[in-house]
């Protein structure tokens, strides 16, 4: 029984990562029974067992969440080929399904999303998505890694995490205006709080991107700083991007005390490597830093 577990779980996530990359596609129900290689006539209900959802609700939470992140981060995109891609015939239907949804219309969205209750309407569908993802880690997950200084610039965020993603709409378009492309500058995030002990209010993340040009504040209030170089644990984490906080306990509490390693006078920061929905949520990647003596 433990022994087909993991084997089971397995055949699970290959449906979940079915779904991430072929979200524009037909996802029928033989099709995906097939990807898990379980009986179609069982498998809606194994599926649901497993997740707690329907796999077509799955589907559209999963094609509603790119779609609302296109719609903060990404301005190029018209709010039609939104919809499109999100599976609707025409732009009123998606503009209720995402009203119904979220609490805002698509465009009132784009314009100043509304995050609490974003974080509600989509807490299901995380959910079933953290059922499978790794949350434990071993030591072969761990490297340590000499890490060169990196120049810049930063935009500090003060405040509840849960509006964590109006900071982060405002550091994309600075970014924009700026030309500090993700594809050619880096991106950290520096944890100076943990958000399990911290007060909302006091809560203290800076965003970053590495640039050894002279900051430009384009109306922001931009900082240059320095990532200082040094031995630094590396924990790569992929899937769950959003949220690090099972890794982060991780290094802390269980390969710290073992390693022998002294933790350095600067916060935990990680780069994110890969972002969602540039590329399906399962393959996004960020690295979790912890600065050693």
């Amino acid at each position: 029984m433990k022994a087909a577990l993991p084997i089971y779980h397995a055949r699970m996530q290959r449906v979940l990562d079915h779904i991430d990359r072929h979200l524009d596609d037909d996802l029928d129900l033989d099709a995906m029974s097939g990807v898990a290689a379980f009986s179609k006539f069982h498998f809606h209900r194994q599926f649901v067992a497993t997740f707690g959802l329907s796999v077509h609700r799955y589907v559209q939470l999963a094609r509603m969440k790119r779609a609302s992140y296109r719609l903060a981060y990404r301005d190029a995109q018209s709010i039609t080929e939104i919809a499109m891609d999100a599976g609707y015939d025409a732009p009123d239907a998606f503009a209720r399904a995402f009203r119904q949804r979220v609490g805002q219309s698509p465009s009132s969205f784009r314009k100043a999303p509304d995050w609490e209750p974003w974080l509600a309407a989509f807490g299901p569908l995380n959910n079933a998505r953290s059922k499978l993802m790794q949350t434990t880690y071993t030591p072969h997950d761990v490297t340590i890694r000499d890490v060169a200084p990196t120049p810049v610039a930063i935009m500090k965020h003060r405040g509840d995490p849960a509006t964590i993603g109006a900071t982060i709409q405002r550091f994309i378009a600075w970014r924009k205006a700026t030309g500090l492309s993700p594809t050619v500058s880096p991106t950290f995030n520096v944890f100076h709080s943990d958000p399990r002990t911290t007060p909302p209010a006091q809560y203290r993340m800076d965003l970053c991107v590495g640039t050894d040009r002279p900051v430009e504040a384009n109306g922001e209030r931009i900082e240059a700083g320095t990532i200082p170089g040094g031995r630094c644990a590396v924990l790569r984490v992929v899937g769950n991007t959003d949220n690090l906080e099972p890794a982060a306990l991780y290094l802390y509490r269980d390969w710290l005390p073992a390693s022998g390693e002294e933790a350095r006078d600067f916060p935990l920061y990680c780069q994110r490597v890969a972002f969602f929905p540039e590329v399906p949520e399962h393959k996004a990647v960020a690295e979790l830093f912890l600065p050693l003596k």
